[in-house]
């Protein structure tokens, strides 16, 4: 029946709570929800699309994700309908223990534009628990000669919900000899009291079995309870006496174990067993009963396990002195930690490229990422930073976020990656530090012509050269990379006195090699000049050009031949001479009368495509 009932008070406070949910407050960059704690795994948080100005489908295509660091995940993004949703099974006093407010803070990362935007969610108490006792059973040794309206401090209940839901009040059974009072509050917890109300007779009742409650005041109320046993014995008139009402001691986070904390003492005036004191802690949390132990005969506190700032920095114990005669009386002791520079800082790499493109202007975003360190004051206080002589920048964003962005073009061809060395240092003593890297491949782009190794070149092929034949080649090298690099060869289309080019001489595209399509001859040509191109694959492509001069060499292909005079026919020797100065006169009969005649470029035998005049004269063939 409880069951059913708390099932109902459940879905009540889930209704509430989802109405409560849409109430957001915005400010100082964060969006805040609320929801029920013990919920089930995709209960509805908030629409973290519409609070980010985005439609639901965008969440998945700007890569939206909450960024995480060292909890379990409590939520998830629904990415369907742009909501915020549980992952699972939520627990505020796991989360909070007996905190008021129970806020988690996450940080949701806007991938592609490298946003963060701070969320804030309230986790809100239902009464799911109990108030309880650590003690199973609580014994009280009184004197049988007390005095009425004596007290005797009785243990407190913990109840981890808040509010209403957490302790309101106790109850004790009803009896001749005692009554319940609740003293001061102390801590924010009730201090009940057992209050003897008649004279106590060994001899009619030597103990006295009591029932204490503690109730809580959540719908419907949970209990829970402790039996008490008094043992009257018989008279002890003094009462142990602390030496100090609070024991107050500071202690670094790195005490080894087995060191002394500090020593309680307290005295008794009578004698033999009702004077010999036994300490003992009382009412001790459970994760102090794992770090300190309390000889019981000495008095001194030591450690037994290992302290942590960064998880407990306080300690409030309460130590009893208890005398054989069975009175007894308390001190407090409060033990502060004190924080010692042991936890390095951390680096977490949130988004992250590992490849650039050259050229790409300063304060292109290499990687963001973000620095923590547990520790607290300059222990935890950090500065993050890269070597000088690289061509990047850190740039602090949102909270402990830091960019890495260059600051200027980079240059494949001068570096084609690095690797990054991210360092973080804490400001203690000594100061604590941590290293990290990140490589970054330099992309190429096509910045880079092809470039010959000279400006012009001369190439020489002997006359009456085969058809076809290799006579030259020329490389031209491209600095960038792949296809960039990639380099073509062609010449520069011309012509010469109306033939292309193309009819003489051919070039192949891949190597560079240049071939003669025809046979010279010297004596018709003697030189040829052109251009040659290389030309990258790059888009778009560069290209360079170069000056190619071809020389043909002379061979000796031709015999002497006597022009003149001409054989007479009258069988006379016609010989006559005639000085080197002489100059050749016209012709009679309208012919040529000037010294050039016109022949072909190339070998008699071949067919080039076009003629040239070349001079007439001894050495050279006549026209008949």
């Amino acid at each position: 029946m409880a069951n059913q009932l708390l099932r109902l008070d459940r879905s009540g406070l889930v209704l509430l709570y989802i109405f409560l949910g849409t109430l957001r407050e915005f400010g100082a960059g964060q969006i805040r929800y609320s929801v029920p704690e013990e919920t089930d795994k995709g209960f509805f948080v908030g629409n973290i699309s519409k609070d980010l100005g985005l439609e639901p489908w965008e969440l998945a295509e700007r890569r939206v994700r909450i960024v995480s660091r060292g909890r379990t995940q409590l939520f998830a993004l629904h990415p369907r309908s742009g909501s915020l949703v549980t992952a699972g099974r939520i627990d505020r006093e796991e989360l909070c223990e007996t905190a008021s407010s129970c806020f988690l803070n996450m940080e949701i990362l806007v991938e592609d534009t490298l946003k963060i935007y701070g969320v804030e969610v309230e986790i809100m108490d239902i009464n799911d628990n109990a108030p309880s006792f650590r003690e199973e059973e609580v014994e009280i040794r009184v004197s049988e000669h007390a005095t009425p309206g004596l007290r005797f401090p009785l243990p407190n209940a913990r109840d981890p919900d808040v509010g209403m839901n957490s302790l309101q009040r106790y109850q004790l059974n009803p009896n001749s000899y005692f009554s319940l009072q609740v003293g001061g509050i102390t801590d924010g917890a009730k201090n009940p009291e057992l209050v003897l109300e008649g004279t106590l007779d060994r001899e009619k009742e030597a103990a006295h079995h009591l029932l204490l409650t503690a109730l809580d005041g959540g719908d419907p109320i949970r209990q829970g309870t402790v039996p008490i046993r008094v043992v009257v014995l018989d008279v002890n008139d003094h009462t142990p006496k602390f030496t100090q009402s609070v024991y107050r001691v500071s202690v670094p986070e790195n005490l080894s174990s087995g060191s002394r904390v500090l020593v309680v003492n307290a005295t008794d005036l009578d004698e033999g067993v009702n004077g010999e004191v036994v300490y003992s802690f009382r009412d001790m949390e459970s994760k102090a009963s794992e770090i300190f132990r309390l000889d019981s005969r000495t008095g001194e506190v030591s450690i037994q396990g290992p302290l942590d700032f960064e998880k407990y920095r306080f300690y409030e114990m309460e130590i009893q002195g208890q005398d054989g005669g069975g009175l007894w009386t308390t001190a407090k002791m409060l033990i502060t930690v004190v924080d010692v520079n042991d936890n390095a800082p951390e680096i977490t790499i949130t988004s992250s490229t590992d490849s650039v493109l050259e050229n790409s202007p300063p304060g292109t975003v290499i990687a963001l990422l973000n620095v923590q360190d547990q520790d607290s004051g300059e222990n935890g206080q950090v500065s993050c930073f890269i070597p000088d002589d690289l061509p990047f920048n850190l740039e602090k964003t949102y909270g402990n976020y830091y960019k890495l962005v260059t600051n200027r073009a980079l240059d494949r061809e001068q570096v084609q990656s690095y690797n990054i060395t991210l360092t973080t240092t804490d400001h203690g003593s000594p100061p604590l530090s941590t290293k990290t890297h990140i490589s970054l491949n330099v992309a190429d782009d096509n910045d880079n012509p092809p470039t010959f190794a000279h400006s012009s070149y001369s190439a020489y092929i002997p006359e009456n050269n085969p058809r076809g034949a290799s006579f030259f080649s020329v490389t031209a090298l491209d600095l960038d990379s792949k296809e960039n690099a990639r380099v073509t060869y062609s010449l520069v289309q011309d012509t010469i006195q109306g033939a292309p080019l193309s009819s003489y001489i051919s070039i192949n595209s891949d190597t560079g090699i240049l071939y003669a399509l025809c046979s010279f001859d010297y004596e018709q040509f003697r030189d040829l000049q052109l251009q040659v191109m290389a030309q990258d694959s790059g888009d778009p492509p560069l290209s360079s050009n170069v000056s190619l001069s071809i020389f043909v060499l002379d061979q000796n292909d031709n015999v002497p031949e006597i022009l003149y005079p001409a054989l007479p026919t009258d069988g006379s020797t016609g010989v006559e001479l005639a000085p080197r100065s002489a100059v050749a006169q016209a012709e009679p009969g309208g012919g040529s009368s000037g010294p050039w005649s016109t022949s072909s470029l190339c070998h008699r035998d071949t067919h080039c495509g076009y003629s040239q005049q070349y001079p007439r004269g001894p050495g050279r063939p006549g026209q008949s």
